[in-house]
């Protein structure tokens, strides 16, 4: 059980990335987030990129209660139980980048309930390799077998 709460590989760089293009209403597919929460939350699929560096980039979509949207370009890595925020969505399909580099840790609280819900439900298979964009794909339309699926 020694070094579980370690960087899983200590050699590891972040590949590159490129912001894709602001998202399209046809291609967000909504997933279930928290029966709590009154907001909406969409992925783009078309954003969807698992990188050779492990990372699954993605744009996510927050739509509240009252109609206000929030768009935000973010990264999660399986290997580590991190995500990390690479920039966010303006008017027009503008991205503004952010200046914070860090990778979080992916909690299961309000604020981070969507992160949890990607990567425990559609993105990761514990902490190995990323599950690969077909097959995220698959998991957000409901199309994964259920032959393992636990009781959520």
């Amino acid at each position: 059980m020694a070094g579980l709460l370690n960087e899983p590989d200590p050699e590891w760089k972040e590949g590159g990335y490129t912001l894709p293009a602001a998202p399209r209403e046809g291609d967000l597919r909504e997933f279930f987030v928290s029966s709590a929460s009154p907001n909406h939350f969409y992925i783009d699929e078309d954003s969807i990129v698992v990188g050779d560096d492990g990372v699954v980039r993605y744009t996510l979509v927050v739509r509240t209660a009252g109609g206000a949207m929030n768009v935000t370009h973010e990264g999660i890595r399986c290997a580590s139980g991190t995500w990390r925020l690479y920039a966010t969505g303006r008017a027009g399909g503008q991205w503004s980048a952010v200046r914070d580099e860090d990778w979080k840790p992916i909690v299961d609280n309000a604020y981070n309930r969507p992160r949890a819900a990607l990567s425990e439900d559609h993105i990761c298979d514990g902490s190995v390799p990323p599950r690969d964009r077909n097959e995220v794909l698959r998991h957000l339309r409901g199309e994964a077998s259920t032959f393992m699926k636990s009781g959520k």
